[in-house]
């Protein structure tokens, strides 16, 4: 079935404009790091008005990215600090 494969969007289901947001809100989270030592999942999702499961996705890129670091495992003892 031929019709199915003709979407013209980016390895990982990323358009270009969701990209470039997604860059400007990693951004962000960065820059929330001048301000104060530690963020919480629940500091990003309000700081951006997202959901949950994308906060983690963005805190876990830039842990990824060698930018910051996750202290403590699950639940509510979980933060991250810029390294």
């Amino acid at each position: 079935d031929e019709g199915l494969n003709q979407s013209n969007s980016k390895p990982g289901g990323f358009n270009a404009k969701q990209l470039e947001q997604k860059q400007k809100n990693l951004a962000v989270i960065m820059e929330l790091f001048v301000q104060q030592n530690e963020i919480s999942n629940n500091n990003v999702e309000k700081l951006l008005n997202i959901s949950d499961a994308t906060a983690t996705r963005y805190l876990e890129e830039l842990e990824q990215q060698g930018k910051v670091k996750q202290v403590g495992k699950t639940g509510r003892g979980v933060y991250y600090v810029k390294i």
